[in-house]
């Protein structure tokens, strides 16, 4: 479950489709996606405009469920599909890496735990943005990390508007 075109400004890189989402073959189509939206500070229409914004997960199809949760991305889907989808992906000024199997990929040096991730997010702004997934299951986190929102957030939608007026 990916979208990408080549002109894409934006990648998305999240963890894996979950079972609305797999079932309805729209990525980000569940209350994870309105709020990932609402974040960002996009529209639907702006969203899935593949010639915008690409959406390429850790996992491209549901991993199926587990004892607390979604199970995690299946890691060879990672291996054997990023390096040959992201090389072509020439125009991304702005990557978001959403949750801990992404900033695993995409951040690598990052930090042990999600919230030292994304709390270090000026040491590689403005090119890669660590972000918590946006499941209404980390209500908790969210007001744990009040700095989220209030610091982080509008520099993001700032940073995605200029990112997509470049390539118009």
């Amino acid at each position: 479950m990916l979208q990408a075109d080549a002109r894409a400004r934006l990648l998305i890189a999240g963890q894996a489709p979950g079972r609305k989402v797999h079932a309805s073959g729209i990525p980000f189509d569940d209350a994870s996606g309105e709020r990932l939206r609402d974040w960002l500070g996009l529209d639907r229409d702006a969203f899935y405009d593949a010639a915008r914004v690409a959406i390429v997960p850790m996992g491209l199809c549901y991993p199926g469920k587990g004892a607390s949760g979604d199970l995690p991305p299946r890691p060879e889907c990672a291996a054997t599909w990023h390096p040959h989808l992201l090389p072509q992906l020439r125009e991304v000024r702005l990557t978001l890496a959403i949750g801990r199997y992404a900033q695993a990929w995409h951040l690598p040096e990052a930090g042990a735990t999600l919230t030292e991730a994304v709390a270090a997010w000026r040491a590689h702004w403005p090119r890669i943005v660590a972000l918590p997934h946006p499941s209404p299951r980390n209500r908790a986190w969210l007001k744990r990390h009040p700095w989220f929102e209030r610091e982080l957030l509008p520099a993001l939608r700032k940073r995605i508007a200029e990112v997509l007026a470049q390539g118009r």
